[in-house]
């Protein structure tokens, strides 16, 4: 399964590994992502996502139900 939010997108960035004498080497950083389910009233059913620790953020503020129509909009989440 990829590493990608499926509200906002998020996912692996690279960077690099700073040693003390700066030699620099590649690495990856991972978006903070876990498997959560939620409760999609309209369609009275459990939804489970993997999402970010900022979408979960975002989810608490807008509300399931918008979140996940402007993931949709934005082509983030297709069921």
């Amino acid at each position: 399964m990829s590493r990608v939010c499926q509200i906002t997108g998020k996912k692996p960035i690279t960077g690099h590994h700073v040693s003390h004498s700066n030699i620099k080497t590649k690495r990856r950083f991972l978006p903070n992502l876990q498997v959560k389910k939620f409760y999609l009233p309209e369609e009275d059913r459990w939804v489970s996502l993997k999402v970010s620790a900022k979408a979960i953020r975002i989810i608490n503020k807008v509300g399931f139900s918008k979140a996940l129509k402007e993931a949709r909009e934005k082509g983030f989440y297709a069921e």
